[in-house]
């Protein structure tokens, strides 16, 4: 059975933002649109944008003169994102795909992405667009998840996934944690980028509700469409089960558990 990993529609993106964006998501987003703020970008464009939580960041970071452009793929996502900015704040956004970005050469001095590259069915065309649209001297910016033994919320539910579907798992919670740092690095130098720095971001979160963040990452993600297609669970069982595993991992409300990340920065070289 084949799963798309990138559907995020229906009620997911709502799901997706309460219920994971607190957790997951924020800590990341705030260091993002700091680093890439601190580029001061006078056209930063992002991509993957999903419910708009690091875009809200990188407004309230950015110059009001700054022009921020935020993309996705799913405009469920987006509408999500709309509501969290006035109408004269300078944010535009566009429905659009990673892999053939509708902007001219040369547009934007920075491209940032938080968690949306594992996603990309042809990584190395997503970074020769990226490199297409950065000015000459620009900067890519972007994160992706460590592997889940350093993220073991998504092991955790990687495995649950399996022993409710022994016959046929769903992979959604494999791969955003599967990405490794040598093929990126690689790709990112075929695609013509230099000055290539990685580090990894550890964080302590604290887990105000187990069963909130369960519902969230079942609600908030296509594991729901994945549980509902294949049949014969029902997703609430599968919610208490995942809540209970969190708590014996991560303690009783509040828990406490880690969350490891690579941020990336690469540079467009000023001539090639």
């Amino acid at each position: 059975m084949t799963d798309n990993a990138a559907a995020f529609i229906g009620n997911i993106p709502e799901n997706y933002d309460i219920g994971l964006g607190p957790v997951i998501f924020i800590d990341y987003a705030v260091e993002i649109a700091k680093r890439a703020a601190a580029l001061r970008p006078s056209r930063i464009l992002e991509t993957a944008a999903g419910t708009g939580i690091v875009t809200r960041e990188l407004r309230n970071r950015m110059p009001p003169e700054a022009l921020l452009t935020a993309t996705d793929l799913n405009s469920p996502m987006l509408a999500i994102a709309r509501a969290k900015f006035k109408a004269e704040e300078r944010v535009e956004f566009k429905t659009a795909d990673a892999l053939a970005l509708p902007f001219t050469n040369g547009e934007f001095d920075v491209v940032v992405c938080q968690f949306g590259v594992m996603f990309f069915p042809d990584k190395d065309q997503s970074y020769r667009e990226v490199m297409r649209v950065l000015a000459p001297g620009g900067t890519y910016m972007f994160s992706v998840w460590d592997a889940h033994r350093y993220n073991p919320f998504a092991r955790i539910a990687h495995e649950m996934l399996g022993r409710f579907f022994p016959a046929d798992p769903p992979q959604f919670m494999r791969v955003p944690f599967s990405y490794a740092f040598e093929p990126i690095k690689e790709s990112l130098i075929a695609a013509g980028f230099r000055d290539i720095d990685a580090s990894v971001a550890q964080i302590e979160k604290t887990i105000a509700s187990a069963e909130a963040f369960a519902r969230g990452q079942v609600y908030g993600s296509p594991i729901i469409d994945q549980i509902r297609t294949r049949g014969g669970v029902d997703p609430e069982d599968f919610v208490e089960a995942l809540k209970l595993d969190l708590i014996r991992e991560f303690g009783a409300d509040p828990g406490r558990m880690p969350l490891q990340a690579m941020f990336f920065s690469a540079k467009k070289p000023y001539s090639t």
